[in-house]
Order: C-alpha cells, then structure tokens, then sequence
C-alpha cells in the first residue's frame, strides 16, 4: 500500500495566525516547521500502523521548502520544490491520499488563516459555480489521477468543509478557529496521537471511501482581491475586470496550467 501525503501548513496543530508564516517573525515561523513535521511524522506513523509499504509526504505551502529531510520519519520519502503543471507529483501508483494542514476556503467565517490558494490575489475560486478551496478541488484533483482522499486535517472549519465534498471522509480536527488569526489549540501530544489514530482508521477503511464523480467540461472562476490584467487566450472569459474563468476537460490543467 503506498500512501501519498500532501500537507500545507496553515492547517497544521499548534498553528493559530499568521505571524507563525511570516519571514519577519524567525522564531514564529521555525516553530511552524517544527509543528509541521511534527503532525507529518505522526501521519506517517499512522500509515505504517495501518500496513503501508511506501509512504510519500509531500511538501506542500508556498514553494515546498518548509521541512527537512532529517526532520521526517525516515521511512517516508519526501517531495520538495515547485512541479510545473503539476499538482501531486511522486503520487503515482497511490492507493490513499490524506490532505494534512489544510484550511478552509476563502470566506470561510472563524477559520483559521482561511484562503484559496493565494489570501493576497483571489478573493473567491468557484468551481462549476459553487465557491471552492483547496480541499474541494484537490479531492477532485486526487480522484483524476485514480487515488482516493481518505483523509483530512485542520481546523474544525477545514473538517467540515471536507465532508461537505466529500460526504464520509474521515477528518481529523487538530484545532478550533475563531477567526483568521485566532485559535483554540490542542498540546501537541493529543494532535499528533490523534493524528496517528485517524490516519491509522481512515486507510483501514479506504476501500470504502467513494471518491466524487467526475463530469465535464468543468469551469473555474477566479474572483480577484484587486483590479489586475486577466490572463488571455481562446480558453479564457473575462467577465469583468477582477473576474476570469476558464473551462476545461480536467480540473489540475485548469488550475496551474
């Protein structure tokens, strides 16, 4: 069974603002990577207890250079650095997907560091209409390559807006938002068992775990934060002068190609 492993960090236990991913505050921002391994190291304990052969983390806020590979399990390889045109790289041939230290959509009221993709430049991602962020469309990203997601971590916003696209998935609640840069945190003692816990359950019950159905063509809409110049091109609609879409036959091309 070989298990891939994609985590940001704003989702990630014992995070509870912006200041723990911010250059200028050097001992918030090395105790975020510090939390990160943390909770990857207990994902990946979790894996192995559930019979994993292979085990992929993947490195995955900002430009994947958060963690080190002599602060990760040394069972599990990891991935770093920026894969043009695509999302998952090193996922092939993946029997599971868990989604660790993710956060909720952009708008997403009293979550934590809540976003899609970029706090500074979009204000609203909607997928075929419904407002989206990471979580919904990396499930669906996921389940093009074959892999179901069987597993999600952040905050309770983040846990929920999981099982509302994908109705089963086992979430794991490490925190409770408040608000963007406010949160009840957990030790990380209880984060990081209970992490192991979940990961160990949700990849025990995988097979069960339906992942959503795909129809296309899919339209992506970018809603922008500011007034900037749109992209251009035969697959692009401008609607106004913060606001672009593009349709296409697979989510992962729409969104970085």
């Amino acid at each position: 069974m070989k298990v891939y492993i994609f985590c940001d960090i704003e989702g990630i236990s014992g995070i509870a603002g912006g200041c723990y991913i911010d250059n200028s505050r050097p001992e918030l921002l090395a105790a975020a990577r510090r939390f990160m391994a943390g909770d990857i190291n207990a994902c990946v304990e979790g894996c192995f207890r559930a019979g994993a052969d292979e085990v992929v983390v993947r490195d995955g806020h900002g430009s994947g250079f958060n963690v080190t590979c002599e602060m990760i399990d040394p069972r599990a390889d990891l991935v770093q650095g920026v894969a043009p045109r695509c999302r998952f790289p090193g996922a092939e041939g993946a029997d599971a997907m868990i989604l660790l230290g993710y956060h909720a959509m952009a708008g997403a009221a009293g979550a934590v560091l809540e976003h899609s993709y970029s706090a500074a430049g979009f204000q609203t991602l909607r997928f075929n209409g419904r407002p989206v962020g990471e979580i919904g469309l990396d499930i669906r990203i996921a389940a093009e390559h074959g892999i179901p997601v069987v597993m999600v971590s952040g905050d309770d916003k983040a846990c929920r807006e999981a099982e509302e696209w994908l109705p089963g998935v086992t979430t794991c609640q490490v925190k409770t938002g408040y608000d963007t840069h406010c949160a009840r945190l957990i030790a990380p003692e209880r984060a990081h068992r209970l992490i192991a816990e979940r990961t160990t359950e949700a990849l025990r019950r995988r097979t069960s775990v339906r992942m959503p159905e795909l129809e296309y063509p899919v339209t992506l809409r970018w809603e922008l934060v500011e007034r900037h110049a749109v992209p251009t091109g035969p697959d692009v609609t401008v609607i106004d002068a913060r606001t672009y879409e593009k349709s296409g036959d697979t989510v992962e091309k729409l969104l970085i190609w």
